[in-house]
């Protein structure tokens, strides 16, 4: 078995996925930071990441175009949460006038409006967004986590494109 087989590199995007995730939780059941709508978003994408992995690893496909398939897909989601998070940190980097003014929880929305709606509130962003509340080498959690999707989408991508012996 080769290091770089399909199976093997869809294994350690789900495991990538995993560990995203468990640091997130890690952070907001241990540390006590309430995340964000946008860090909520966030998870979304790498969840999607995690879960088309794990289908591509379990089902192991022969067929290239399949392999493709399942790579193209777990690279959106990923893209998706790269995007996210660099919205994040752009709105970190906003001048405190020109930050958004805190509005009501994702729950509220989630309860009130259409989800089209909800999607477009949590993608404009909140003052609640804006705040640094962890920090890591002096850059915050959206910063690391717009790297940490890079990388994970840069692998993916390499899926889609890699020629399979």
């Amino acid at each position: 078995m080769q290091w770089a087989s399909y199976r093997v590199v869809s294994g350690l995007l789900f495991l990538g996925s995993i560990i995203g995730m468990a640091f997130a939780l890690y952070l907001e059941h241990v540390q006590g930071l309430e995340p964000c709508p946008l860090c909520v978003f966030q998870r979304i994408g790498l969840i999607g990441l995690g879960l088309i992995s794990l289908i591509a690893f379990i089902h192991h496909p022969a067929k290239d175009g399949l392999k493709r398939f399942y790579a193209v897909l777990g690279t959106l989601s990923i893209l998706w949460s790269a995007g996210v998070a660099a919205r994040h940190v752009w709105l970190q980097h906003l001048p405190p006038d020109q930050v958004p003014s805190c509005g009501p929880g994702l729950d509220y929305w989630l309860d009130t409006l259409p989800i089209k709606s909800v999607f477009e509130q949590v993608l404009k962003g909140s003052g609640e967004c804006a705040k640094v509340d962890w920090t890591f080498l002096g850059q915050s959690l959206p910063v690391w986590s717009f790297l940490f999707f890079a990388v994970l989408a840069l692998i993916s991508i390499w899926q889609i494109f890699r020629k399979y012996p």
